[in-house]
């Protein structure tokens, strides 16, 4: 979570530092966003048991289909092929692999032990079974953000950072547009 919130601001000091403004920021359209909340809970509050993995994969379904209704948007491409690199290794390893040193990197031995112990519901400690392990969480981030990312979790901050810094530009775009009309037709620029 920590994470998220350094992409968003990083993202909004980015924007304003390119002249965007953050109230421009609600005249985005992104559609059907419980889809997304839903999709966010589902992993959340994942049952143990046999209906972790079908609950893991229902809520992929939905951050699947948000990004598709959302592709016009500048930068859900980029989040939604994030969202599907996640979906593909999960899949086909029936949850998402940890690469031990990643854990450990991370400063999550407590988990590590966890994962090796017991298992997780949407985890578990990468093995040579494991497919497509450049997708695993591999990327170990110190604290105190203390997690192990993914190919697929770079990929969808940097399609959120690239939403908020768009979105952040709307206006800007609006009004040099508008300008280069009047200016096209004869009028002076605002």
């Amino acid at each position: 979570m920590r994470l998220v919130l350094l992409v968003l601001l990083i993202a909004v000091g980015v924007g304003v530092l390119t002249g965007g403004r953050l109230s421009a920021l609600s005249g985005l359209k992104i559609r059907w966003a419980p889809l997304a909340l839903l999709g966010f809970a589902l992993q959340i509050v994942a049952p143990t048991g046999r209906w972790s993995f079908p609950t893991l994969m229902a809520s992929f379904v939905l951050l699947t289909v948000f990004g598709v209704v959302n592709l016009k948007v500048p930068g859900f491409a980029l989040i939604l092929a994030g969202i599907l690199m996640n979906f593909l290794v999960i899949g086909i390893n029936s949850g998402m692999p940890v690469e031990g040193y990643a854990l450990t990197k991370s400063g999550q031995a407590d988990t590590l032990t966890m994962l090796i112990e017991e298992g997780g519901a949407k985890h578990h400690l990468a093995g040579p079974e494991d497919q497509l392990l450049f997708l695993a969480d591999a990327l170990p981030i110190a604290p105190p953000f203390r997690q192990a990312v993914s190919a697929g979790d770079v990929v969808a901050y940097v399609g959120v950072a690239y939403v908020v810094v768009a979105g952040m530009q709307r206006d800007r775009r609006r009004d040099k547009e508008r300008d280069g009309a009047l200016e096209a037709e004869g009028a002076p620029g605002v």
